[in-house]
């Protein structure tokens, strides 16, 4: 069995006030498709988070809708459970109509465990699909296997539904598990929602045991947690800047008739990348081969230890998709600079002489003379207004 593993698609991200629907519109359709039928797969596993958030807007819907009526096309059977960010009753909406497709949804987690199966050349090859499911949805779907449902933890509940789909997989089957999780000892970026408080969502990676191949969403980097065969496909983008050193990838996964798993990883190269660029204004903007004109998505650490005005209008001329400046000079600056100011001292200055203090401790220079003519008409003003609120 030879399929694709892939997650965490968040169509319809808003990032830094862009809608990133277009770029994964380009991403999947003019990479992710060709590449799925140059790659001779037999299916498609999508472990969740298929939607930003829960009430996606209409056109990430109809991006999903695209892709999987040409993956159906193509004859390659689709298999996909709801995530954290999904809204598991929708996700879920016409699975039993889709499944006459070869299309095979998961959205909320029933009793009814009973894997899919696919043939290959070598036989059955079972899929459990474990859509997101937290300690309280356990509970729910079964309130009087165990009484202590309430009070279960994310590990605990994790382990108590998995052992129940192993007892029904067919014997000696080879088995794939799709899962939507944090398990123990993986590494997290920023872009994740966290699942649970102070690492209480955890799930052990020994709880999917048993299986040849434990295809996972939820984690954006692409990594192995446990055994190679426990695996994060990372996410479709980078969706923060601490994932800009990340190279985004799918998984493709070949199962022998024996159960040995043979992986792949296929890089995606979105049509804008994101990434940090670090230093002076002035090189950024004058030199080309250092910090040439990009229309990707960057954020941009100014290493001056003086604030500039306009920077980001003269900044959008050359990266006119430029997210976010940060001034990482002034604040190193700030810090070599001892902190002189404190109560006593407070007590015997006037509010203009502590502002210009603090200001010249901040930025590393003295208010000029106009400053100090606008700062003190301001705090005049200031004092006049409280005069008058007594």
């Amino acid at each position: 069995m030879r399929f694709i593993h892939t997650a965490d698609w968040h169509l319809g991200r808003y990032f830094h006030g862009v809608h990133l629907t277009e770029d994964q519109r380009q991403l999947l359709l003019g990479e992710f498709l060709p590449l799925v039928k140059e790659s001779n797969v037999e299916a498609v596993v999508i472990a969740g988070d298929i939607y930003d958030r829960g009430v996606p807007p209409v056109e990430a819907v109809d991006l999903f809708n695209e892709v999987l009526t040409k993956l159906v096309e193509q004859r390659v059977k689709v298999l996909y459970i709801a995530g954290n960010h999904d809204s598991a009753a929708r996700i879920g909406f016409g699975s039993q109509l889709f499944a006459r497709s070869g299309v095979y949804v998961r959205g909320e987690l029933t009793a009814d465990l009973a894997p899919v199966v696919l043939e290959d050349a070598y036989g059955p090859v079972a899929f459990q699909l474990f859509p997101y499911m937290d300690p309280a949805s356990v509970s729910n779907v079964f309130p009087k296997e165990d009484e202590a449902a309430p009070r279960m933890s994310y590990a605990a509940a994790h382990r108590f539904v998995i052992e129940r789909a192993r007892k029904v997989l067919p014997h000696g089957c080879r088995s794939v598990a799709v899962a939507h999780a944090f398990l123990a000892g993986g590494q997290e970026s920023d872009s994740e929602r966290p699942l649970a408080v102070g690492g209480s969502g955890n799930v052990p990676p020994a709880v999917f045991a048993g299986y040849n191949y434990t295809a996972l969403g939820h984690l954006h980097n692409p990594q192995a947690v446990g055994r190679a065969q426990v695996r994060y496909s990372g996410s479709l983008m980078k969706y923060s800047f601490n994932e800009a050193q990340t190279d985004k990838s799918v998984s493709i996964v070949e199962l022998d008739g024996a159960g040995e798993v043979q992986l792949e990883q296929v890089a995606l190269h979105p049509r804008r990348d994101v990434r940090r660029i670090r230093g002076a204004f002035a090189d950024i903007l004058q030199d080309e081969q250092a910090y040439p004109a990009s229309q990707d998505y960057l954020e941009i650490e100014l290493t001056d230890q003086r604030r500039i005005l306009g920077v980001q209008d003269q900044l959008r001329e050359k990266f006119p998709n430029f997210m976010h400046v940060s001034w990482a000079g002034l604040s190193e600056a700030a810090e070599d600079r001892p902190v002189t100011y404190h109560g006593r001292t407070a007590q015997s200055q006037s509010d203009a002489e502590l502002f210009g203090q603090f200001y010249e401790q901040m930025t590393g220079r003295a208010l000029a003379a106009e400053e100090q003519a606008v700062l003190a008409s301001c705090l005049k003003e200031i004092q006049q207004e409280a005069r008058e609120n007594r």
